[in-house]
């Protein structure tokens, strides 16, 4: 081996470690599970009671971009022309966020893209600036990274991110943990800097002694070919399965990504692309009653239960369902609801309501 050559290699070498150190200190590698910090800024915050009602609500906020856009990835080929909103329409989405969550005043709210640091936001911390205006109805906040980076060399992106799922709560909560769920496949590079998607999961003390389980998360988008949605969804089972086996009651919010039973055949044929005839969402279905269920989202008054709205220009309103509650067989739905009627500008997703019963005290 030539000397010029042995430097050569000793070079790439180099760069390489420097690359792989570069890398490693601005992507985040967390812990298959975490316990997480419970902010409360009340004194004390009640206790929930066994057999009480409970109004809950799931809302992916979009990171209080608004619609007025269609961003790079609200395309199958990553066209849409517009990388980020203006401060000034995130501005007025945030006011439009805390107007609907002051009007319906869930006891517990399930909030999914809310950025903090992220390039696309202007760095905005937007959990504080939601807190601000709702100080006085949630005492209690807990909080889980499924998105974090300083840097991603994505030429859409070329910054940092931070996306978050929240859980805002009236009641007390006593220990909150962050759950992983297998991610998309990719290199060991790429893998760095793509979402690490999660569960947050939360328990809520009952005046029993018991427990309530809440738990809030936003699946990856499916895409053909890949099962990766698919162990989301059993992954999650499996912990809901535990927690109905245990005696606990829980609820689960979010945005899944998957459509219901029914609403594949309905979509236009190029808006199926990222979804499977037989949705991997039947997995928890089949086991649990949901919200909206099968028969509403497919029914009669399907158009009620929309809860997506996509930033396309083809789509003039509301044309699938993808954001979900499911709760325990042991918890009673009292009613439900699509907040759609003053919320269709606010955000891609529209909120989705449900009041229930929790078990009565044995």
């Amino acid at each position: 081996m030539t000397r010029l050559l042995r430097l050569s290699l000793l070079g790439l070498l180099i760069i390489t470690g420097l690359l792989a150190a570069l890398t490693y200190n601005l992507t985040w590698r967390p812990a298959d599970k975490e316990t997480l910090p419970i902010h409360c800024v009340a004194p004390r915050a009640p206790t929930l009671l066994p057999g009480q009602a409970l109004k809950v609500m799931t809302w992916n906020v979009q990171y209080l971009a608004g619609k007025n856009y269609v961003f790079w990835y609200d395309t199958q080929d990553g066209s849409g022309p517009d990388d980020r909103p203006t401060v000034e329409d995130m501005a007025f989405s945030l006011d439009e966020v805390a107007r609907v969550i002051r009007d319906e005043k869930p006891d517990i709210l399930l909030l999914q893209e809310l950025d903090e640091g992220a390039k696309r936001s202007h760095y905005q911390d937007q959990l504080a600036l939601l807190q601000e205006r709702l100080v006085d109805l949630y005492p209690c906040s807990v909080q889980a990274f499924d998105w974090k980076a300083d840097f991603v060399p994505d030429l859409h992106i070329f910054g940092s991110v931070g996306r978050k799922l929240v859980t805002l709560s009236r009641y007390q909560v006593e220990h909150a943990e962050r759950l992983h769920l297998p991610a998309a496949t990719a290199n060991l590079v790429s893998r760095q800097f793509q979402p690490k998607p999660a569960l947050l999961l939360t328990y809520l003390p009952l005046s029993d002694g018991g427990q309530l389980a809440v738990l809030n998360t936003r699946l990856d988008r499916a895409a053909p070919g890949s099962s990766t949605v698919q162990e989301q969804v059993q992954t999650t089972v499996k912990l809901l399965d535990k927690f109905e086996s245990r005696g606990t009651p829980w609820l689960i919010g979010g945005d899944f990504k998957l459509l219901p039973l029914g609403q594949f055949l309905r979509l236009d044929a190029d808006k199926r692309g990222p979804y499977s005839p037989d949705s991997e969402l039947h997995l928890l279905w089949g086991k649990y009653p949901m919200i909206p269920s099968n028969s509403e989202s497919s029914g009669i008054d399907r158009s009620k239960w929309l809860t997506y709205f996509p930033n396309d220009p083809s789509v003039d309103g509301p044309d699938r369902t993808l954001d979900y509650l499911f709760y325990s067989s042991r918890i009673k739905r009292v009613e439900a609801r699509v907040r759609q009627d003053d919320t269709l500008r606010t955000s891609s997703h529209l909120p989705v309501i449900g009041r229930f019963l929790l078990p009565a005290a044995q």
